[in-house]
């Protein structure tokens, strides 16, 4: 028998009790609520800044997409398909990465993957190998596809790099499972890496940069031929926390002269990484 009431309230009415509940609680009602919490624990020494910061950074890399940390086409080190193993062994050892890309007439055109294990095993059995002979097949992604998922996609596949595709299925860039985590942990250094070498600013497109936080002012107005007054401050990051006076949060934007810049990265101790766009 019916009581009454019509069936069709009681899950609006749960509905609401549920969210009323959720209020009382002081449970998070979406990521910022989260990141709030958080943050507050670390305050009251429940967390330590390094685990935070790791917190944050698997928040972020779930927003983040290939094309904010891509290394761009200009920068990868490739080596043609018809070359004989022994004639790359100069350039392997110059830059001692463990893959390279493979291409066929251009950058744009990446058939496989070199590993540099492949190489060394090949190479002193017969030294008239052509790489395309011993290249394996490259892993192909979208510019758009999300971090998080491509990181589950390099643990289930095994894989360590993927090449990055644009809309007309030219290589865009490169991506490895380091640049990946290296947004949840911070930079990765090995014995290769060489701080006085680094790139400090990529360009992604004719009025489009990424620009390292960590960027020198005078290097960077020597690149752009810009003036941007550095006051008490010696990096980008600086100059931007100091005009937004607090620490950015990701997607936070700024306007400089001819120049807008967006957060693509950062933490509650500094700023990694930016956005570009030269109006």
């Amino acid at each position: 028998m019916s009581d009454g009431n019509p069936p069709s309230s009681q899950p609006h009415q749960r509905s609401l009790l549920e969210r009323f509940s959720h209020f009382l609680t002081g449970e998070p009602q979406d990521q910022q609520d989260l990141l709030e919490i958080l943050r507050e624990s670390q305050e009251k020494h429940l967390l330590d800044s390094d685990a935070l910061n790791m917190m944050e950074g698997v928040m972020q890399v779930s927003e983040m997409r290939v094309r904010d940390i891509m290394i761009p086409r200009s920068q990868m080190v490739v080596v043609p398909k018809d070359a004989e193993l022994e004639t790359i062994f100069p350039l392997v050892v110059e830059f001692a990465h463990s893959r390279f890309p493979v291409i066929e007439e251009d950058r744009s055109k990446v058939v496989g993957i070199l590993l540099a294990k492949d190489l060394l095993a090949h190479a002193l059995q017969d030294k008239t190998l052509k790489v395309q002979d011993i290249m394996r097949p490259a892993s192909v992604v979208p510019e758009s596809k999300r971090l998080n998922v491509l990181l589950k996609e390099f643990r289930t596949e095994r894989n360590h790099m993927a090449i990055v595709v644009d809309e007309y299925g030219n290589a865009a860039g490169l991506v490895t499972i380091e640049d990946v985590l290296e947004q949840i942990v911070g930079k990765i250094e090995d014995e290769h890496d060489d701080d006085e070498n680094k790139e400090y600013i990529s360009q992604r497109s004719e009025r489009e940069y990424i620009v390292n936080a960590l960027t020198p002012i005078d290097e960077f107005n020597e690149y752009f031929s810009a003036d941007l007054e550095d006051g008490d401050c010696d990096t980008v990051g600086g100059l931007i926390v100091q005009r937004l006076e607090h620490f950015p949060k990701r997607g936070e934007k700024l306007d400089i002269d001819d120049f807008s810049f967006e957060v693509v990265r950062a933490d509650n101790r500094r700023v990694h990484l930016l956005k570009l766009k030269v109006r």
